[in-house]
């Protein structure tokens, strides 16, 4: 006990000087039980981390990949800890631990005047295991830093984030004051290329090489166990990600993957649905409710742009990038499908065509509710220029 405790202090104080990740504020942190889901280096242990320094309540940090519970039932450390005074409890990797869902259903329903913040995969869903936490949990998605929170921790400003209404209908009165702030030029091919996690600071020099490590720990150690995969369908996975990563974005023929994979059509399908969730790929589709993963995406994209420069370091596709970043930044806010007439559809309402400079409106003209988000630095009119879709949150 007394190791866990030491532990939780150190680790809390390694985190004093970082900013906060935008979903921090939006948390409501007086929920009971909390549930903070996202791919691996996002900065889910720092907001655990931030919020025990924050606290009032004795609280303590523990992360339940450490060998102390492959020994030790969380229910019991809790009871042990309750009874020294302990009120918070920040539980990190609960998807690493087997009986993730039985014990916090057992700590909400046991203690009344304790707050449970537990942080796991992307691909964690509630309402499996052992028991269902779907009427319990509060359940927040943490996603990448969108180019607004790269440009604070990059250069350190303080800048809002931006309806997308007020983009759509200000834009040209927005983007001067803003573009004065960065290097439209530098600052946004930077954050294209390796800016999407927060470890770029720290791992500057050897940012790909952690992209490429996390993705085969996303793979092996989180989706291969919590979704019980056998090792041949494993490997078809990681053939699956190196085949379309090689042609995204990618219009699938299901029929003609399975054969390529030599594997069923429904389990391309399924693993296509897994990927999606683990925050590796993004899958258009042409809504977003009642969807099924027998049903086949319309479109398939790598999840952001600096997976792109990952798999293709030397002949990264530039619309390809452009049509990712749309989707990747949007999406984390708004409801993205596929469009008849455009790249994209937003909330079912929106309709936005993707490119760079010379991009013409032809392809969407007469379509109501449509715009151009292109490569550029300021635009006009029903120009946008893509990177302030990246303020949107």
């Amino acid at each position: 006990m007394e190791y866990l405790i030491e532990k939780s202090a150190r680790k809390s104080k390694q985190v004093q000087s970082k900013k906060k990740r935008y979903l921090y504020e939006q948390i409501d942190w007086q929920q009971r039980l909390i549930l903070l889901l996202g791919y691996r280096g996002a900065g889910k242990t720092t907001i655990l981390l931030q919020q025990l320094l924050a606290s009032s309540e004795q609280g303590i940090y523990m992360s339940l990949d450490d060998f102390y519970f492959e020994t030790h039932r969380l229910v019991e450390t809790v009871a042990e800890l309750y009874g020294m005074g302990y009120r918070l409890f920040l539980l990190d990797e609960v998807h690493r631990y087997e009986m993730w869902s039985k014990d916090l259903k057992q700590l909400y329903d046991d203690y009344e005047d304790i707050r449970v913040v537990a942080t796991g995969s992307s691909i964690l869903d509630i309402s499996q295991g052992n028991a269902d936490l779907s009427r319990r949990a509060s359940v927040y998605h943490l996603h990448g830093l969108s180019f607004r929170e790269y440009l604070s921790f990059k250069k350190n400003l303080v800048l809002k984030s931006l309806p997308l209404q007020e983009i759509l209908t200000h834009h040209h009165l927005i983007t001067p004051d803003l573009l004065d702030k960065f290097d439209f030029e530098s600052d946004f091919q930077n954050y294209l290329k390796s800016g999407y996690f927060p470890f770029f600071l720290e791992a500057n020099k050897t940012y790909f090489q952690k992209l490429q490590e996390t993705i085969h720990l996303v793979i092996d150690s989180d989706i291969t166990p919590y979704e019980q995969l056998q090792h041949a369908t494993t490997k078809t996975l990681k053939k699956l990600l190196f085949v379309l990563s090689e042609s995204v974005p990618f219009t699938p023929n299901i029929n003609k993957l399975a054969e390529k994979l030599e594997t069923p059509r429904n389990t391309v399908l399924r693993l296509l649905d897994i990927l999606e969730k683990a925050q590796i790929l993004l899958l258009l589709r042409s809504s977003t409710s009642g969807i099924s993963y027998l049903q086949k995406p319309e479109k398939i994209y790598l999840h952001n742009p600096n997976f792109i420069h990952l798999f293709s370091p030397t002949m990264a596709n530039l619309g390809n990038i452009r049509e990712t970043f749309f989707f990747n930044q949007v999406s984390a806010v708004h409801a993205v499908t596929s469009s008849k007439f455009g790249d994209f559809m937003v909330d079912d309402t929106f309709v936005f065509e993707i490119g760079g400079p010379s991009k013409t409106s032809e392809q969407i003209r007469g379509v109501p509710n449509s715009y151009l988000a292109l490569d550029i630095a300021g635009g006009n009119d029903k120009r946008i220029p893509l990177w302030l879709f990246g303020m949107l949150y």
